[in-house]
């Protein structure tokens, strides 16, 4: 039952909050890069409970608007949802710094982590560990399939080209980018043809509550920064293209195209232009890069990545940071007594390389966005992309669950520990609802007690 709101009550919610100053909101943003678990979903509802409700820095109705446009995008929706807001309340360099921060802690966790997991990952304890872990992973993976799925597949054209997607990179190892291609074309064409059939897709619905006045309100005048003028966009894309360019440029002038590093800075410059739907979408496309066309780490250790980028703050994208810090650190690129530097300098360039076309992507487009509120919709084609996504993540799974259950192959023996973990952390997920991190630390536990035991 809803209580009337009291005299003070409605004189707060009328109140414009205060102005927000550039370092009270890089205090907040910093927080936030810490806090920040639980994948884009959890993430978006922490900036709307924090950035709308309590803070009132952003209306729900600009929040929805920007975040629409942040899930028309590849990349991590979460962390450009923040640049956006801060790019929007603090020009460029709160952009940045708003973006930044949603990924640095991550990086630098990750970094710490994914050193000693190869340093120490053949301790019996860590081992142990990580043998309750990898089931839990296979199950996660099952997961987000149909949870992607359940919302996505609204009708048998989307369940055809999700079959057809399974079908390409299952039995005909199609290439993941030729695979996104095809279910773009397919979805502009049924959307001309069929347009019914490809209306689901990714507007997260119209505002219908309020918080109060905001600072950045329904109805406040676009700052102007944030207009658009082609002069202000030929900026931003020639910076942009140069903060890829330089460096790039560079590992190619010292190391040449071939070398370890240059050729990560390339692949994870094309996986970060391939991320839509999510970070789930563009595994199986890391997996086929890493794994099997260079070699820089194991299957099994692909999946260790997974599950410590679950259980990290930040987007589940950072798993790219564990690839290339295990990448560099495995090939010695700086000789067998700098480990350790190589697998740092290896999981920063990967990082940069994924994550700076998302803030092109904001400084670029944020001004169009800004020229009209009205809300965005998915285009067919995405719809289409969406749907494939859905049968390569089903393929991931089974992939997962092939190197867990049968670990050295089907001539070896079948897991039935692992099978029985992988079990119960579906249970937990599917029929509980239960937290990602709780069901991997949960499984982490049974894994080192039965390694212990048996």
């Amino acid at each position: 039952m809803n209580h009337p709101l009291t005299s003070a009550e409605s004189d707060v919610l009328d109140t414009k909050p205060a102005e927000v100053g550039f370092w009270q909101a890089f205090r907040f943003w910093l927080k936030l890069g810490f806090i920040s678990f639980g994948g884009p979903a959890g993430q978006i509802s922490i900036m709307h409970q924090e950035l709308v409700e309590r803070r009132r820095w952003i209306s729900e109705r600009r929040f929805l608007h920007a975040l629409n446009y942040c899930m028309v995008l590849p990349g991590p929706e979460a962390q450009q949802l923040a640049t956006y807001i801060g790019w929007l309340m603090h020009r460029t360099w709160g952009g940045i710094v708003a973006g930044g921060l949603f990924v640095l802690p991550s990086l630098f966790i990750l970094i710490a982590l994914s050193w000693i997991y190869v340093a120490f990952g053949e301790v019996p304890l860590v081992a142990g560990l990580f043998y309750g872990i990898k089931p839990a992973v296979t199950a996660i993976v099952v997961q987000a399939a149909h949870r992607i799925g359940s919302r996505a597949l609204k009708n048998n054209a989307l369940w055809a080209i999700a079959a057809a997607a399974f079908v390409a990179i299952f039995a005909l190892n199609v290439p993941f980018p030729a695979i996104v291609a095809a279910a773009a074309a397919i979805g502009y064409i049924g959307g001309r043809v069929a347009p019914d059939k490809f209306k689901t897709g990714g507007s997260h619905g119209k505002a219908d509550k309020t918080y109060g006045r905001a600072l950045i309100d329904d109805d406040t005048p676009t700052p102007e920064h944030a207009r658009f003028g082609w002069l202000r966009l030929t900026h931003v894309a020639v910076a942009g293209g140069l903060l890829w360019l330089v460096p790039m440029g560079l590992l190619t002038a010292i190391y040449g195209w071939e070398h370890t590093l240059t050729q990560m800075g390339w692949f994870f410059t094309k996986a970060a232009l391939m991320t839509f739907g999510g970070a789930y979408a563009v595994l199986p496309y890391v997996f086929q890069g890493a794994v099997g066309d260079y070699g820089w780490l194991s299957a099994p250790q692909m999946i260790d990545g997974l599950a410590l980028g679950e259980t990290t703050p930040g987007p589940l994208i950072m798993v790219v940071t564990f690839v290339g810090f295990v990448g560099g650190y495995l090939k010695a690129v700086f000789g067998p007594d700098s480990l350790f530097l190589a697998g740092a300098v290896a999981a920063t360039l990967v990082s940069w390389f994924t994550f700076l076309p998302s803030f092109v992507f904001i400084f670029l487009g944020g001004p169009l966005i800004e020229t009209t509120h009205n809300d965005l919709k998915f285009t067919a084609p995405l719809t289409a992309i969406t749907a494939a996504v859905v049968g390569v993540i089903l393929n991931l799974a089974l992939f997962f669950g092939y190197h867990v259950l049968w670990p050295q192959g089907f001539a070896g023996g079948f897991e039935w520990m692992s099978a029985l973990i992988a079990l119960g952390a579906a249970i937990a997920l599917f029929r509980f609802k239960q937290n990602v991190i709780h069901v991997i630390l949960a499984c982490a536990v049974i894994g080192l007690l039965v390694k212990t035991l048996l």
